[in-house]
């Protein structure tokens, strides 16, 4: 049923949660594919901090999508495959846009992503990437919520 997922992570603790449901899913579907995605927000255009230059923005951001690359590379290397093929990729822009329109073009069938358990006053101060992605997403997404995260 489900042969490609794909599973956002932001580099937190929090988002990781996904990763033992994330392998049950592959392992019962016998899915064939698991993209690993970090979106990576970008910098420049969304920089309002005009103290850097432009060049120095690049820099920052170069260096923003080096370490995200590290990232995914040592969770994919964590990973139980079970017969699927892990992708790595990263990608600058908004987060809960970037998955969306990856899930859109790109043949997902499942959407694993973690709710950082937000309400209330922080959640809108901060947005909930995952509750973005669930209400825009033409894609099934399956929601998990952390460990001792609070209630809504």
């Amino acid at each position: 049923m489900y042969k490609k997922i794909l599973a956002p992570l932001d580099g937190s603790k929090l988002a990781e949660c996904v990763l033992p449901h994330l392998e049950s899913i592959v392992k019962g579907c016998g899915a064939e594919s698991v993209v690993l995605l970090r979106a990576v927000a970008d910098r420049i255009s969304g920089g309002k901090d005009f103290s850097f230059s432009v060049e120095e923005w690049r820099k920052i951001e170069t260096r923003d999508l080096a370490n995200a690359r590290a990232y995914l590379s040592g969770v994919a290397r964590g990973l139980s495959r079970d017969g699927a093929r892990i992708q790595e990729e990263v990608i600058p822009g908004d987060p809960a846009q970037t998955i969306v329109d990856y899930a859109g073009k790109n043949g997902v069938d499942l959407i694993v992503i973690a709710s950082h358990g937000r309400s209330g006053i922080s959640r809108w101060a901060w947005g909930s990437v995952a509750d973005k992605v669930m209400r825009s997403a033409a894609t099934p997404v399956l929601m998990v919520r952390p460990e001792g995260c609070g209630g809504l």
